[in-house]
């Protein structure tokens, strides 16, 4: 470790000027030589490396999703070429230069903190053994090495013996309980960023290996830092716990802001724009807009939560548009041209004819009769005389069949009346 830590050299000056000048703000309000004021100034040397590394963090999770997208094509290769790794390799480098995808990218943030992380380490051991290191000179070494945290020192570790423990002023049980506490916290903050992205902003259409290394990540990662953290000192403890609450509160940002396509998270993101939007009558915000954006672009390929999201908006009469925005709905305002109130125009035209019952069918055949009466016309199976003929009752021939079908508003199949010349 102080091989690799020894690499890292050149950026100790750097570290410890700025942990000084934090100092020296927190070092007037706490005391010189207190743990708040070494401690905080160790938590805001992380906050300020974590703001410059706000653009590797947005590349990292471009990269991320990015990846998402080609694992399909990326089990094809695999599939197509798993005897010929030669030929896997360059068609998934060929894959990558075409995407424009560097699988690199969403280390970027891990890697950028090394440096510091280090040096970090080889300045808190340097305080340990009470030497001068970077721009720290023996009194501001001898001040470090007197701060405490709950009663831990920031020089000390949990494997250190009661001897180098009783040497920074401390015992035993408190060293321990505290490195213990920091390191629990300091896994379970692991584990839930990494169950966070796994449950709620994974791509759940696509199954793919890539989601399997995710979760055996999600279990693997806080074991490492569990049997690291035990050789780490408090100070360390404190920076790696800092910069584990950063990135999940940061990860919970760009879930609910910017959610990966095809995610749970994605789905509730667009319902909660759905009602903005329905309240509001418009997308606000340039970060909703490029969303909208997004979903319009894909067409026939939105997945089910966008296609759910599309289809609100036209029933409130809104379309999106390629640039993000919505607009009320052409259609419908054709609709309300056409018809001059909108909230009449659909009930009038999903009006239907009422389906007349048995009974007023058969008191409109009784109605239609009587007014033929009233009007001297002859019904159907009777004369003008009243007296019914025979073969028209029994044959309905076909002259009087079809005044009385006519009459009665219903269609039958018509009978041949029986032929004179028969009898």
């Amino acid at each position: 470790m102080d091989t690799i830590a020894s690499f890292f050299s050149f950026i100790t000056t750097p570290v410890s000027w700025i942990i000084v000048q934090f100092h020296s703000l927190y070092g007037a309000v706490f005391g010189e030589s207190s743990g708040w004021a070494w401690g905080l100034s160790i938590v805001s040397l992380v906050i300020l490396i974590r703001i410059c590394l706000i653009p590797l963090f947005v590349k990292q999770i471009k990269a991320t999703r990015a990846m998402q997208t080609l694992q399909p094509e990326m089990k094809k290769i695999q599939e197509r070429y798993k005897n010929d790794k030669q030929r896997q390799s360059e068609e998934m480098m060929k894959l990558y230069k075409e995407s424009g995808t560097n699988p690199l990218s969403s280390c970027l943030p891990i890697l950028a903190q090394s440096p510091f992380f280090f040096a970090l380490y080889h300045v808190l051991n340097s305080i340990a053994q009470g030497k001068t290191i970077g721009v720290l000179n023996q009194d501001l070494v001898d001040s470090a090495r007197e701060a405490h945290i709950f009663g831990a020192p920031l020089a000390s570790k949990f494997t250190d013996s009661a001897e180098a423990i009783q040497q920074l002023s401390a015992n035993v049980t408190d060293v321990r309980v505290v490195t213990v506490i920091m390191i629990v916290l300091m896994s379970l903050s692991q584990f839930f960023t990494q169950r966070q992205l796994m449950t709620k902003n994974v791509d759940t259409t696509v199954k793919t290996p890539f989601m399997q290394q995710q979760k055996m990540l999600m279990y693997v990662f806080p074991i490492i830092f569990a049997v690291f953290g035990i050789n780490f000192p408090v100070g360390v403890l404190v920076y790696w716990l800092t910069t584990n609450v950063w990135t999940m509160g940061q990860q919970m940002y760009v879930i609910h802001n910017n959610p990966t396509p095809g995610s749970k998270a994605q789905a509730s993101y667009l319902e909660r724009l759905s009602k903005k939007v329905e309240h509001k009558g418009a997308v606000s915000g340039r970060g909703r807009r490029a969303i909208v954006k997004a979903i319009v672009a894909k067409g026939r390929d939105r997945n089910p939560a966008e296609r759910k999201f599309i289809n609100g908006l036209n029933k409130m009469g809104l379309a999106a548009q390629p640039d993000g925005t919505v607009v009320k709905s052409e259609k419908l305002a054709a609709d309300q041209s056409q018809d001059g109130d909108s909230g009449h125009a659909g009930a009038a035209k999903r009006q239907q004819p009422k389906r007349q019952t048995k009974s007023q069918r058969q008191g409109a055949v009784k109605s239609d009769a009587e007014s033929a009466e009233e009007n001297g016309e002859p019904q159907a199976g009777k004369p003008q005389g009243g007296k019914p003929q025979g073969g028209a009752t029994k044959a309905g021939g076909p002259g009087n069949g079809g005044r009385s079908r006519a009459q009665s508003g219903r269609k039958g199949p018509q009978q041949r009346s029986k032929s004179s010349s028969k009898k």
